[in-house]
């Protein structure tokens, strides 16, 4: 099950080369997450709109392999913004994916960007 996350890996803004069109804003729930899939990858995309920010992360928590982080509750650790998995409650935070927790591997996180109505995630190809 393990490999599954071998295709997950953190992207900074200086390392994309493809902005990849998710959805429109409007898409996407206030204060909340959806899933979009790119290539082989399900990635979580997450409105924070309370804060006026937009995060990306894998979709699956590492804690059981589940894909699942895009239904999760947001919220936030000390001003760190986090994604707490529905299933056990597993947090990471959406700026670096460290596990809040301390008990497991980080999560992958991606860039995001908005033009115009439409959300971009990038991704090092």
């Amino acid at each position: 099950m393990e490999e599954i996350l071998e295709i997950y890996k953190t992207t900074t803004t200086e390392e994309v080369t493809v902005w990849f069109k998710a959805a429109k804003i409007s898409d996407f729930p206030k204060n909340g997450g959806a899933c979009i899939k790119y290539k082989e990858k399900q990635i979580a995309v997450f409105n924070f709109e309370r804060k006026n920010m937009w995060y990306a992360c894998q979709n699956v928590c590492p804690h059981k392999m589940e894909m699942v982080l895009s239904r999760g509750m947001t919220g936030d650790h000390q001003g760190t913004p986090k994604i707490a998995c529905p299933m056990h409650k597993k947090t990471f935070s959406l700026e670096n994916g460290e596990n809040l927790n301390g008990d497991l591997a980080p999560i992958a996180t991606y860039p995001v960007k908005l033009e115009g109505d439409n959300v971009y995630v990038g991704f090092a190809e």
